[in-house]
């Protein structure tokens, strides 16, 4: 069975984790790097419709054009991180209120969510952030204030832009925009084991981070502090002048089975969901593989 120990601080930043996997293999933990970069529902803005004219204010005439094509601020706009809440949105095809309408029709509350937004250039130039976008429902899904930064154009006076954005869950198998992890990595757990107290003394010698006193019978088993000692060896290595003398005083060995695996989202969902959804996916998975089976045989 395997044992999962998350060894990142959660509360210290939600949109990152490092996980100790234990009893498993590599085909197991690299199944939940893929499932969490493709096949993680998400929410994000799949369809935007730019209003366009003119509009006459106070005798200023304001036109929707602007230094960027449409084409550009709708790719943008999709990379926008967006509140996923997996409980309270469906698949638009899976969707129980509008599943059976044909694909154009579809879009209701329970599958989509709609931003608009409207925004006026400045003589200096005025640029139209993430934070512009003003959700049409719910408020607990406006655009989270950290992320409220992204710029999306810059306008100046004369110029206008308007839209109406629509946001649907997907998966990052069909397009980068609903991939909701970057980052996700996994290497072996190792241990560090202290050969020659002797020789090692020229690591002491340099005053970095690791001493003699982490070992506890020879051995250094705390995760953090093999890799901070893993980057500190890169200064008695084989291609430095202390290399020769220091050969293996200190070797790292792969524990059997323990993996750590690492990632961050884009905020628009913590870590922790991101890696509960990717086991629930990897799980559905399987059983209909055993069903399938189970039928043939």
């Amino acid at each position: 069975m395997v044992k999962i120990e998350v060894i990142s601080d959660q509360k210290k930043n939600p949109n990152e984790l490092e996980a100790l996997l234990k009893g498993t293999d590599r085909a197991f933990v690299n199944a939940i790097r893929r499932a969490l970069m493709v096949d993680t529902p998400k929410m994000a803005i799949h369809h935007v419709r730019f209003e366009q004219g003119t509009v006459v204010e106070d005798g200023m005439v304001w036109e929707t054009i602007g230094p960027l094509p449409d084409e550009v601020i709708a790719h943008r706009l999709a990379m926008v991180p967006i509140p996923t809440n997996h409980d309270d949105f469906s698949f638009m095809d899976e969707c129980p209120k509008c599943a059976e309408l044909v694909p154009d029709d579809r879009g209701c509350p329970e599958c989509t969510i709609i931003y608009q937004c409207s925004a006026r250039g400045e003589v200096e130039g005025h640029s139209v952030l993430a934070r512009d976008m003003n959700v049409l429902g719910d408020t607990s899904l406006q655009i989270p204030d950290e992320y409220g930064d992204i710029v999306l154009t810059k306008l100046y006076k004369g110029q206008r832009l308007e839209f109406y954005a629509k946001a649907i869950l997907g998966v990052g198998s069909d397009h980068v925009k609903w991939s909701p992890c970057a980052g996700v990595t996994f290497v072996p757990r190792q241990v560090a084991r202290l050969n020659d107290k002797k020789k090692a003394k020229l690591l002491w010698g340099l005053g970095l981070t690791t001493t003699e006193k982490d070992f506890k019978k020879n051995q250094l088993d705390d995760i953090a502090k093999v890799a901070i000692l893993r980057n500190e060896l890169v200064h008695v290595g084989p291609s430095t002048d202390l290399g020769r003398d220091f050969e293996d005083a200190i070797t790292l060995e792969d524990v059997e089975g323990e993996f750590i695996l690492s990632f961050e989202t884009d905020g628009s969902m913590t870590a922790k969901v991101a890696f509960e959804k990717s086991i629930e996916v990897l799980q559905t998975r399987f059983v209909g593989l055993l069903e399938q089976m189970e039928e043939v045989l």
